[in-house]
């Protein structure tokens, strides 16, 4: 009994681990897949708790991080941060702001650093863009940017082995 329990224990917490790794902003499905398949998942088992982990954040961040930056704006100890997120966030934006909602998927879609759900879904919500076109089109970016690092995950740990 003692054996199942800790084998479902082992189980159970390396889910956690890949889900919990991909809710992290950069991280997010770059890292827990390869994180999941480390911890000896198949691949579309941790591409698929990667995928669910890493858009857990998108609807908080699209919902709450305006009135949030605003309030932390009054604060002396956040306004520099939220300034320099905002800022940064905004450079980025570029593509986004042309193409919309397409330049939106493709921003989240292409697994490049500075680029993902976070940063998308922090996009979105700063150039205002309606919730029920930017969230579908963050998950299916999200989606392409999942199996792309999956391919890639796959095809490195095939190399090596």
């Amino acid at each position: 009994m003692t054996e199942i329990m800790g084998s479902l224990l082992k189980f159970i917490t390396d889910e956690f681990t890949v889900i919990l790794t991909a809710m992290l902003p950069v991280i997010e499905v770059r890292g827990a897949i390869p994180v999941g398949i480390a911890l000896g998942m198949s691949s579309f088992h941790a591409t698929l708790l990667a995928f669910l982990g890493s858009i857990i954040p998108v609807p908080f961040i699209l919902w709450t991080i305006r009135p949030i930056f605003t309030y932390l704006r009054r604060t002396k100890l956040f306004r520099r941060l939220v300034n320099t997120l905002t800022d940064k966030s905004m450079r980025k934006s570029g593509k986004v702001k042309k193409y919309g909602y397409i330049g939106l998927f493709f921003f989240v879609a292409i697994p490049l650093p500075g680029t993902g759900v976070w940063s998308g879904s922090l996009i979105a919500a700063l150039l205002n863009m309606r919730i029920k076109f930017a969230f579908p089109t963050i998950v299916l970016g999200n989606l392409v940017a999942s199996i792309a690092i999956m391919l890639l995950s796959f095809g490195v740990v095939n190399i090596f082995t």
